[in-house]
């Protein structure tokens, strides 16, 4: 978060371990889960009249609270990061519904994309083109 904070815009090693020797595809789906919500922390926070709602702390007054409030449940959704993957219940929800941690969940998604994914075949010439690059690569570095 704090080198996308600082400006990086390159994302290297999803789902790599062993110092990338090894794809875990659970740890892709991880990483892309965590990549999505700091792009969406990225988005930032519209400041306007509604989102600042100055209207509704005012009505509300110090020492009352918003969580009830409309005004929070018609904008609450937009500015939270939700996932799939992450947990957030409590423990005795979590145990009573299988104790699931994150990596098995994240294993089981990439199951699921794996078996449901439908690839695009690729245009025309395409798969040619890319052998040739490798041909043409392959002879470089053998010689």
């Amino acid at each position: 978060m704090t080198a996308a904070l600082a400006g990086a815009n390159m994302i290297y090693g999803l789902g790599m371990v062993e110092s990338g020797m090894t794809m875990d595809l659970g740890l892709l789906v991880a990483d892309n889960e965590f990549v999505r919500m700091i792009r969406r922390m990225l988005d930032g926070v519209p400041v306007n009249d509604d989102t600042l709602a100055v209207d509704m702390i005012r009505k509300v007054g110090i020492g009352g609270e918003f969580v009830t409030n409309q005004h929070t449940y018609d904008n609450f959704r937009e500015n939270q990061v939700q996932s799939d993957l992450i947990d957030r219940n409590t423990r005795g929800v979590w145990k009573d519904a299988g104790a699931k941690d994150m990596h098995t969940r994240c294993n089981e998604a990439a199951k699921e994309i794996l078996a449901a994914h439908k690839p695009e075949p690729l245009p025309d010439g395409v798969a040619q083109t890319l052998r040739d690059i490798i041909t043409e690569a392959e002879k470089e570095f053998t010689g």
